[in-house]
């Protein structure tokens, strides 16, 4: 069996807004100490899977802005989707196209949007996961995080009994999607639970069965573009049938499922690492070091009398200055500027859909 990896890199990112745009979504933003999100989850899996195993998944009208970013992934190593139908067909996509190449394949799902810490620890863990579909295809692994707070925007796993002969690794009890305040500080209470990372690694085989199982139109239009993924008319079959699959999540229409399926065994390891989902502004503001009175600044920036205000440019000679300010998020980029209290980033998607198209 051979190791792969695709990273998924399909989102839009509107809530980091307005560096994250058509042009250039979150995952491709510079800004992890000069590096976009995407390198970052690239980096990660140095001395795990080999250089010419990895994959990204993201959308066709961002292949170029990656090409631009990471040229060492050629052109056999992209697969572009013409719209965004939901992570169950990008999945889908890549262990169909790795099958054709590769009909033992086992490859991980992996995300473009997180800070994983330390290397060390997710190697380990990734490295368990391949071991485990290894000794047995049927098995479907996904990653747990040791929550650290009772969140309720996270999907929760809950961790069974061990499995013998691999240290580390459990079997799962059941997935939990965002529960309310009261239960997920039960679940952190117990410590049963984990995160649910929305990292996988299966057998390319054995995920074409699943959806086929439970999700048989979906399986019916994803061979069709695997049969034609290496012929000249790849791409008229892709755009034809990808915008025609039903749109579906893999934690609803593969692992749900599978786990009420006694043909599948579904594993989870617990991660000890940390974990920051880069997906708003104040997020973000968690990569950066604060000054003595809590500002967090990306560029240029002074504070005066101000407290706990994230302040980030994408132009390095450009000054952001406050006086008298808490709590607020400013961005500011060569086209707008935004502002906006801290207890309000989430809402910035709201105010994408207020601004004009061109003006996004």
């Amino acid at each position: 069996m051979s190791r792969w990896a695709m990273i998924m890199a399909g989102g839009a990112g509107t809530r980091l807004w307005p560096m994250s745009r058509r042009e250039q979504p979150k995952q491709l933003i510079p800004f992890i100490h000069g590096a976009s999100l995407l390198e970052v989850a690239a980096g990660r899996l140095r001395g795990v899977v080999p250089d010419a195993c990895q994959l990204i998944c993201t959308g066709q009208g961002h292949l170029p802005a990656v090409r631009a970013r990471l040229p060492q992934f050629t052109e056999d190593r992209l697969l572009g989707e013409p719209c965004g139908r939901d992570t169950l067909n990008a999945v889908g996509l890549t262990a169909a196209v790795l099958h054709r190449r590769d009909p033992d394949a086992v490859f991980a799902v992996l995300t473009a949007d997180h800070i994983i810490e330390p290397h060390e620890e997710f190697a380990r863990c990734l490295t368990l996961a391949f071991d485990l579909v290894e000794a047995d295809p049927m098995r479907l692994v996904t990653f747990g995080i040791t929550p650290t707070f009772p969140a309720t925007g996270y999907g929760y796993v809950q961790l069974a009994e061990a499995v013998d002969g691999f240290e580390g690794a459990h079997h799962t009890g059941r997935f939990v999607e965002k529960p309310d305040q009261a239960t997920a500080q039960s679940y952190l209470d117990s410590g049963d639970f984990a995160w649910n990372s929305g990292m996988f690694v299966f057998s390319a085989a054995t995920v074409l069965d699943a959806i086929g199982r439970f999700a048989p139109e979906a399986r019916a239009g994803l061979d069709r573009i695997a049969m034609a993924w290496d012929d000249a008319g790849r791409d008229d079959v892709l755009n034809e049938i990808y915008p025609t699959l039903p749109k579906i999540s893999v934690d609803y229409g593969l692992m749900e499922p599978a786990s009420a399926d006694d043909d599948f065994s579904i594993c989870t390891i617990p991660m000890g690492v940390t974990w920051l989902d880069v997906g708003s502004w104040p997020s973000y503001g968690e990569t950066l070091d604060a000054d003595e009175s809590g500002n967090r600044t990306h560029g240029d920036g002074v504070h005066v009398e101000s407290s706990n205000v994230l302040a980030v440019s994408e132009d390095p000679e450009h000054l952001i200055a406050t006086l008298g300010c808490d709590d607020l998020v400013i961005v500011h980029t060569d086209r707008v500027t935004l502002v906006c209290p801290k207890d309000r980033a989430q809402d910035v998607k709201m105010m994408v859909d207020a601004v004009a198209e061109d003006r996004r």
